[in-house]
């Protein structure tokens, strides 16, 4: 299946919750108003089966997943020791394009995509392009030489904003310090929610 390259307020639109990197005052406006011609009312109450599939399309949406991608992670931290919840979130946030975004070295998850595949992100000091890549803690995130001068990340790099607690910035160079923990984030989906639907 091909990764969404539609509207985004369209999916943000359809989950009735803002799904998107950024917002906006349209979105704001019409966030309760599902897509199509005549803004339909909203669907009747949905099965629990329907709320289960709901929030992990709401989950692969942020991260900007193809099912097979974020089933296989699921799969996966399943089968490790620990808060699954937890392990899902750190896996999630950890994924090279995300920190990317989450440093504010990318206005999206998907300039964060861009940057890592066209091999404009190093970590210690190598370049990696594999936007799936796992950050281990004390690893190096850094924009190359040619990215450094890019005038959109210029322009980013002048937003002085406070990194989230699990990150350490300075310019262009990031560091995650420790792995992410679900108090601190606010995600706009059900872990438990998004489990039950993959232990079916």
């Amino acid at each position: 299946m091909a990764r969404y390259t539609g509207p985004k307020h369209r999916l943000a639109r359809k989950e009735g919750v803002n799904l998107l990197d950024k917002t906006s005052q349209s979105l704001l406006r019409r966030i309760n108003i599902p897509p199509g011609v005549h803004g339909k009312k909203r669907k009747r109450r949905l099965s629990e089966y329907g709320l289960q599939l709901r929030e992990k399309q709401k989950a692969k949406t942020v991260y900007g997943l193809l099912e097979k991608q974020f089933k296989g992670l699921v799969q996966a931290v399943r089968k490790q020791k620990g808060d699954t919840k937890e392990l899902i979130l750190s896996t999630l946030e950890t994924r090279l394009d995300n920190l990317v975004y989450r440093l504010g070295f990318a206005k999206t998850r998907y300039m964060a995509r861009q940057l890592v595949s066209h091999g404009h992100v190093t970590v210690n000091s190598k370049r990696v392009s594999i936007p799936s890549y796992k950050v281990k803690v004390d690893d190096v995130i850094s924009l190359s030489i040619k990215m450094q001068g890019n005038p959109q990340v210029v322009e980013l790099l002048k937003e002085e904003n406070e990194p989230l607690p699990f990150l350490e910035k300075k310019g262009i160079v990031g560091k995650l310090t420790r792995m992410p923990k679900t108090s601190d984030l606010l995600v706009p989906f059900d872990m438990q929610l998004i489990i039950e639907y993959y232990s079916r």
